[in-house]
């Protein structure tokens, strides 16, 4: 099976410009591809996930990616998918974040001497002269037809800034920037970033006279609609240092029967012959299905090692209680009551949250059911080896003093 037609097996691809040049470019590797992310924060989030992994497989195909960090346009901030206007960076928290970026990025690309690029579009954009923009790009764009995109009509609604206004046009004049320096045909996205992408082509065939093209990404949902790799804590991490490799095998340990077999196909790399075969898996045999998706993308994130050893907690920690290398919090406190002890060990995200899990008979502390908010632990209970505590069924720490 070719490239594309495994893409379109697995259920990845969303839109597409011009289906037989695309395929075409990618099925015998002329495609030199870019992919935009915006340092927004100093890790990648499982948001992205999808993106790498589809560079890897193209990549593995022969084609050139080129990973485009956002310096400029994270100026800017874009508005798909908000319903209200990014906070500001500075100068050195995006340069701080680019750096984050291409460390695991490596992870998944092979940035060796031709094989793929990383750039910065701040490196064109930052220099670009006012007045040249409106005249040499501005012209090309209809506001009627800017304005009937997805992206600001949900700005629309609270108000769009002229800032954020502008986010299409630099988009479209990066892809119009990677066309001319390094020969760049193709941009992918997720499918929000479908009328951006277009203004590209667009911009590239009014200026030159030239073809390129553009593909989406299908959006991770779950099925329910929502976008996957978010907690109650927030976002779902690739940098271990804000999302530990137990945490990040037990996302994907615990996403819903109706998901799993989805998510095994669009973000993994086993053989399509072998996830036809778990089609019709039912029952216990989804769980068995769910150990394979986390483990194979911990794997992919954090190492064999760390996956392993995620997986063998999980396991003696699910059937056992054991503690090996379960998520520590490590507390000061002399005594601590059992809302403050959710809170800091990062299983709530407020003691709201808190008082309602213990009140629904959600939490447990070495095996014990909590069921007054009042409980407290004093620091005799703690030292040592500490408590476990656990919330809902498979949400662990391992509480200890510091």
């Amino acid at each position: 099976m070719k490239i594309y037609d495994e893409l379109k097996a697995r259920g990845l691809i969303a839109q597409v410009t011009d289906e037989e040049l695309i395929s075409d470019l990618i099925n015998n590797g002329k495609a030199t591809f870019y992919i935009g992310f915006d340092p927004t924060a100093d890790s990648l989030h499982v948001g992205h996930f999808m993106a790498l992994c589809l560079m890897k497989r193209l990549q593995m195909a022969g084609n050139r990616p080129i990973a485009l960090i956002g310096g400029g346009t994270g100026m800017i901030g874009d508005p798909s998918g908000r319903t209200d206007m990014r906070q500001m960076m500075t100068p050195e928290i995006i340069q701080h974040n680019c750096d984050c970026f291409k460390e695991q990025m490596s992870r998944f690309i092979d940035f060796s001497e031709g094989k793929a690029m990383m750039v910065n579009n701040a490196d064109w954009l930052l220099d670009l002269n006012y007045i040249q923009v409106l005249r040499e790009v501005g012209a090309h764009f209809s506001v009627n037809r800017m304005l009937t995109a997805e992206c600001y009509r949900q700005r629309m609604e609270k108000g769009l800034s002229f800032l954020e206004f502008n986010y299409m046009i630099m988009q479209a004049y990066d892809f119009y920037a990677l066309f001319q320096k390094y020969g760049c045909n193709l941009q992918f996205g997720g499918d929000d970033q479908w009328s951006n992408m277009l203004a590209g082509t667009e911009l590239i065939r009014r200026k030159l006279g030239k073809d390129a093209s553009a593909m989406t990404i299908t959006l991770l949902l779950n099925s329910e609609g929502k976008k996957m790799g978010k907690t109650q804590s927030g976002a779902v991490w690739l940098d271990p240092n804000k999302t530990s490799p137990f945490d990040f095998y037990q996302y994907w340990r615990n996403v819903g029967d109706a998901d799993v077999l989805k998510c095994i196909r669009m973000l993994t790399f086993l053989p399509l012959e072998q996830i036809d075969e778990m089609d019709t898996w039912e029952g216990s045999q989804l769980n068995k299905a769910k150990e394979i998706l986390a483990y194979e993308l911990t794997s992919m994130v954090h190492g064999e090692e760390e996956a392993k050893r995620a997986q063998d907690s999980a396991r003696a920690l699910f059937s056992q209680g054991n503690a090996a290398d379960m998520p520590t919090a490590e507390l000061t406190e002399g005594s601590i009551d059992i809302l403050t002890m959710l809170l800091k060990s990062g299983l709530v995200p407020s003691k709201a949250e808190a008082r309602r899990a213990v009140q629904q008979g959600g939490v447990a502390v070495d095996g014990e059911k909590v069921s007054d908010i009042q409980t407290a632990y004093s620091r005799e209970m703690l030292s040592g080896d500490g408590l476990i505590l656990k919330k809902g069924k498979k949400n662990f720490r391992k509480v200890v003093l510091k």
